[in-house]
């Protein structure tokens, strides 16, 4: 048993080297950029039309100055949208400050900062426009040079208008926010006055610089930093940047979207649902910016009108937001293999938390509820650890009796268990039980935005991030060096030296550890030892 123990205990060790390693890398939150657009050489007309003016839309933003900027404030966003093009080039999140020592600076995902480049574009292309190429991109108009939305609205538009040279073609873009949403609607009204119908391609993209916020070691469980589509056959399928330098994409899908995510927030394009989409990706090597766009043919015929629509999401990984804007978009809250048990961890949780209003007190009480589930199985556990503590004598003697014989005291020791109905691996249930919850809650910390920030008490602002005085960790080693007294010694002084070196090992790695994941673990650790206790007395008698 006493080795099967230690092999567990190495085994959840190394899962704390992992996350430790992985947050290292993942720790601090990144900050999201912005751009306008480009693509690739395609295999049909409309990716090839689509590379050509999403390319030579970058460097346009990046080369030129922008000649009129339109400010647009909501209660949870503020944005500005350039009238070169009608895209959004800069958007602050209202409701997520940078910091907690920088409260009043809200954190930006869009930017057009070529050092932090990430932008989301869109337009309409053809020969008479409104977009041509890159030096020819639509010039725009509105009616006022802000926008706010008022206390007593609940939605505001922003109209953006076009109109042709010989004015046989208009096109107004409109922007819809929602109060409380971070889904923006993007819609084109095109009217054709002319007796010619007018043919051309919508597109929509996301372009980002890969700012290396994210490589991991080698054994490390990573927040995942990249691309992502999702179609019909692969609802969510995600590609990292490795993969847009292996191939480009060019994908048909019904309906679907694209997005592009890292910690805690993520943007995304979603067309409309009823039709087709041709999807494609590039790579710029030499700037280490990627692209993921969709494009599709629109016609309108003469003397006639034409509405083209698409939703831009820029927020927070809140699953029900995202769930709400697409099917699956909820997915790209990316919980790891251990999806389900995080899934369920968090709801549990967010329960928990409308009750009590703190985080803290939330992990606290989910370890509570978890012990409970699990309580028979882990009064099972203790009783046989009790047991082989009691067998500890006669294990001993069994050890002199055979000395250096180990085939003989294996024997020996297998016929002392079966006479005294003892099994020796039921002491390593409570150990195989934490390691996957373990696991997912790290990935519930370090993935929902709702934890982003979140204070629990006293010392702890933050129980995303370590202990800054590291009482939580001292403190779980503490619990965890009580808890191996409690165990039966290994017969072996070298194993026994091994497992008591362990509270300090594992405080070492719990140092850099969310303070939430700590103090789960410390809790936990406390109630074991309380319901070893108890058992053990209550053998006794």
């Amino acid at each position: 048993m006493n080795k099967i123990r230690m092999f567990l205990y190495a085994a959840l060790g190394a899962m704390c080297l992992i996350l430790w390693n992985t947050w290292q890398k993942d720790y601090p939150p990144v900050e999201l950029k912005t751009t306008v657009a480009s693509s690739s050489e395609s295999t049909n007309k409309d990716f090839a039309k689509a590379s050509t003016i999403l390319t030579s839309k970058k460097t346009a933003v990046t080369q030129t100055k922008l000649k009129q900027i339109v400010n647009v404030r909501t209660d949870v966003l503020d944005l500005d949208i350039d009238t070169t093009g009608g895209n959004i080039v800069n958007t602050r999140l209202l409701h997520y400050p940078v910091s907690l020592q920088e409260r009043d600076v809200p954190i930006q995902l869009f930017s057009n900062n070529p050092d932090n480049f990430y932008v989301a574009g869109s337009g309409l292309t053809s020969d008479i426009g409104p977009d041509i190429d890159a030096n020819h991109l639509a010039q725009y108009s509105t009616a006022m040079p802000s926008y706010e939305l008022s206390p007593n609205e609940k939605e505001l538009n922003v109209k953006l208008a076009w109109r042709g040279k010989d004015g046989l073609l208009e096109v107004d873009k409109i922007f819809t926010f929602t109060r409380g949403e971070y889904a923006v609607k993007v819609k084109y009204e095109i009217n054709n006055h002319g007796n010619t119908p007018w043919q051309g391609n919508f597109f929509a993209n996301l372009e980002r610089k890969d700012l290396n916020e994210n490589k991991g070691g080698m054994f490390s469980f990573k927040t995942f930093v990249g691309g992502a589509i999702s179609s019909p056959e692969k609802p969510y399928e995600k590609l990292s940047y490795s993969s847009f330098t292996k191939e480009n994409l060019a994908r048909t899908i019904q309906g679907g979207w694209l997005s592009f995510q890292q910690q805690y927030f993520v943007s995304a394009w979603v067309p409309e649902q009823n039709k087709s989409h041709n999807y494609f990706s590039a790579a710029d090597l030499e700037n280490k910016i990627y692209t993921l766009g969709l494009t599709n043919s629109v016609k309108v015929l003469p003397h006639s009108k034409n509405d083209v629509n698409a939703t831009l999401y820029v927020g927070p990984e809140v699953a029900g937001n995202l769930k709400a804007v697409a099917p699956n978009l909820d997915l790209s809250v990316d919980y790891g293999w251990l999806w389900p048990i995080s899934v369920g961890l968090l709801w549990l949780m967010q329960q928990i938390f409308r009750i009590v209003g703190n985080w803290g007190w939330s992990i606290i009480l989910l370890t509570v509820l978890i012990k409970l589930v699990f309580y028979k199985l882990s009064e099972k556990s203790y009783c046989s650890m009790a047991k082989m503590k009691d067998l500890a004598p006669k294990m001993q003697a069994l050890k002199e009796r055979f000395g250096d014989d180990k085939q003989k005291f294996s024997q020996a020791s297998m016929e002392l268990y079966k006479k005294e109905k003892v099994n020796p691996m039921g002491g390593c249930l409570p150990i195989l039980i934490q390691i996957p919850v373990f696991i997912a809650l790290y990935y519930v910390l370090i993935e929902s935005v709702e934890l982003r920030q979140a204070p629990f008490m006293f010392w702890i602002h933050d129980l995303a991030i370590r202990d800054p005085y590291y009482i939580l960790p001292i403190l779980m080693g503490v619990s965890m060096l009580i808890q191996q007294k409690l165990n039966p010694p290994p017969p072996d002084p070298m194993q026994a030296k091994m497992m008591m070196f362990l509270p300090v090992v594992f405080t070492v790695f719990f140092l850099s550890f969310p303070a939430g994941l700590v103090l789960y673990w410390l809790v936990n650790n406390c109630l074991s030892v309380l319901q070893q206790w108890y058992i053990m007395e209550k053998m006794k008698k």
